[in-house]
């Protein structure tokens, strides 16, 4: 009728016939294979990211955990328990960033670097944390990288069967921190540093503010060293790093100016207030 649709030829015949005469008619071409080629190494690499995303969440996770069992390092009777287990979940996150090394063999890293970075800076900041509770200074990012060298012994047969021996074949698997995480991870040690100058005051603990505030005083200098000439997020946290200083000097001069009228037992509860004065007056979360 009138105003209706016409129908087309090819209607009449199945939607699987037309497209298999469809096929018939254009062969798979060159061109064709090639971007299906480049669809599959598209997609492979896609699911490598994502996998990388999932192990950079997982190292995340540890590494948090074991910053949190850190933290009771100095209130817990058994410090040297406390720095065992800290151990243990290190290398366990250790055995994560073995898989990611695995994942990246014959890659180009920087091209998966956003997907690794956030666990990577993670594993910095509590690796870099264990370090100064136990030696009272910084870990270098040459001794991190040598604790990311993996190594294994795959057996294999000899070709000849009346022998028993076996060629032990060793694969070695190493993932290097980039100096930019490195960096990151630094400087979120510096936050991790002046909730233990808080938590020390409320022990009783006098001696390691002032400890403390020197070391992130030489950190702070450090990073003025670099300046704008480093990447973005180095110079973003440079202004969280300078605030945990002032937190920490400023519980190092109350210590000092009114430390003998204070009770110790109230000393962390006046610096817990005096913090967050200090995040009200800069506009901090």
């Amino acid at each position: 009728g009138s105003g209706g649709f016409r129908k087309r030829k090819h209607d009449n015949f199945p939607h699987g016939q037309r497209r298999e005469e469809k096929e018939n008619v254009n062969p798979p071409s060159a061109l064709m294979m090639s971007f299906k080629s480049f669809q599959l190494e598209l997609d492979t690499r896609h699911d490598k990211y994502e996998r990388l995303v999932k192990l950079s969440r997982d190292i995340t996770i540890e590494s948090k955990r074991t910053i949190f069992l850190l933290h009771r390092f100095t209130s817990a009777p058994n410090g040297e328990e406390i720095l065992s287990e800290s151990e243990v979940k290190l290398d366990a996150v250790r055995q994560k960033i073995k898989q990611v090394a695995q994942e990246l063999i014959g890659e180009d890293m920087y091209q998966f670097h956003r997907a690794i970075s956030p666990g990577l800076q993670e594993y910095v900041e509590a690796v870099s944390f264990q370090y100064f509770i136990k030696t009272r200074s910084l870990i270098s990012v040459e001794e991190i990288n040598k604790q990311l060298i993996f190594t294994t012994e795959d057996r294999g047969e000899t070709t000849n069967m009346t022998s028993n021996s076996q060629d032990k074949q060793p694969h070695t698997w190493s993932l290097k921190v980039t100096p930019v995480d490195y960096l990151l991870g630094v400087a979120d040690l510096t936050g991790e540093l002046m909730r233990l100058c808080i938590s020390s005051v409320g022990n009783g603990d006098i001696d390691t503010p002032f400890e403390l505030s020197q070391f992130l005083r030489q950190i702070y200098d450090g990073f003025t060293f670099i300046g704008n000439t480093g990447p973005y997020e180095v110079s973003k946290k440079l202004y969280t790093l300078k605030q945990s200083l002032a937190k920490v000097e400023n519980a190092c001069y109350t210590l000092k100016v009114r430390g003998s009228e204070i009770p110790k037992h109230m000393l962390a509860d006046v610096f817990s207030t005096k913090t967050e004065l200090i995040d009200q007056e800069e506009g901090l979360p």
